[in-house]
């Protein structure tokens, strides 16, 4: 059994325990499998964790429960990406709310040089639905990865057009992986596998929850490099993709519609607004979003320059000449509170400028 696996999903597993919390956890600990060898003591001393946390942390019953996932997904062919593995999508990876812990299906790269999510009604008109098909025909020579939620509607038609065309598509559930939500898709879902992939934040049992879904609408905000909207209402879970989008700081683009028509109000309001740029075509994305028709590699390419923010440069000045600094010193120099650092700090990490050691400590890498 892969014991470092087993530890990943456990944290997962632990009562009470988001995203933020586990992240805190990792980072104070020293490591994943040094959280469930941490003295209660110490545990308590770790921002987001109390009494109750601690005790369900050293119950250890996490483990047997993250075994139990690990046999499921051995016989589904399921993929787990942790937050700090390579295969984790790299957009994802600097959000404090990120998921610790996807589970995968599917052959897509999900750090593709080009993602781009489409959300929209699930009542779409015949109007909106050929404007989905016409902007995605128009992205396949940008060679673009298309993200979706495979719900009634625009999701779902997003997915089908993209499989017609030969394009990666990537649909983000609201449930574990053992089932599709609404069942009616399951066909388009088995094609994604094999073209695409179907990814999710929910283990193996997990039930399409009502609460689930808002949940489900930041991975496909922030996964993307750019998120469309195609017809929508004022309010629901279009909308909410586009607030997250926003705060995600991704370019986000909406088709206008006539005033007066229902399901162009949404889309009409964040563009009134200047929450979304107008959208007619895919050439729209392509000149906003400075791309050419250049190979994929040269993308990449582009990608090896690392930009830092003004937050992240702070903390590597404040890091100064040191050779190692530990988290309360930062804490102290940085004044922020933990999860605002601790967020900064694995920003660091991924983009190779910090190292964590043991003991809550950091080390600057040159």
């Amino acid at each position: 059994m892969d014991t470092d696996l087993l530890y990943k999903i456990a944290m997962t597993k632990i009562p009470l325990v988001g995203a933020i919390t586990a992240k805190n956890l990792i980072s104070y600990c020293g490591g994943v499998q040094a959280v469930f060898a941490t003295k209660k003591k110490a545990l308590l001393r770790i921002p987001g964790v109390g009494e109750t946390v601690a005790k369900h942390i050293l119950a250890q019953k996490a483990l047997g429960l993250a075994e139990q996932e690990m046999n499921l997904m051995e016989h589904r062919n399921i993929h787990a990406l942790f937050y700090l593995d390579d295969h984790y999508p790299d957009r994802l990876k600097h959000f404090a709310n990120s998921p610790v812990l996807l589970y995968y299906q599917g052959n897509a790269d999900l750090n593709h040089a080009r993602m781009v999510s489409i959300v929209g009604t699930r009542k779409p008109t015949s109007r909106g639905l050929a404007i989905c098909e016409s902007l995605i025909a128009g992205l396949q020579e940008y060679q673009v990865v298309i993200v979706s939620g495979l719900a009634y509607g625009i999701d779902v038609a997003a997915h089908k057009e993209s499989l017609a065309l030969g394009i990666d598509t990537i649909g983000v559930l609201g449930h574990g992986l053992d089932r599709i939500y609404p069942a009616q898709h399951r066909k388009v879902a088995k094609e994604m596998t094999t073209q695409g992939g179907l990814l999710t934040e929910y283990g193996i049992g997990t039930q399409p929850d009502r609460e689930h879904f808002p949940m489900r609408n930041r991975i496909i905000a922030g996964l993307c490099d750019a998120l469309i909207v195609v017809e929508t209402a004022r309010k629901g879970g279009s909308m909410i993709t586009v607030e997250m989008a926003n705060a995600y700081q991704k370019d986000v683009f909406a088709v206008p519609g006539r005033l007066g028509d229902k399901c162009a109000v949404g889309c009409n309001h964040a563009i009134k607004c200047h929450k979304a740029a107008l959208l007619e075509s895919a050439e729209d994305i392509a000149y906003i979003m400075r791309w050419d028709r250049a190979t994929q590699t040269q993308t990449q390419q582009q990608k090896l320059f690392v930009e830092l923010s003004p937050a992240e440069q702070s903390i590597l000045n404040l890091m100064g000449t040191r050779e190692e600094i530990s988290i309360d010193q930062l804490l102290f120099g940085a004044k922020m509170d933990a999860s605002q650092l601790a967020g900064i700090l694995l920003s660091l990490e991924f983009k190779n400028k910090v190292k964590v050691l043991p003991g809550k400590r950091f080390l600057l890498l040159k």
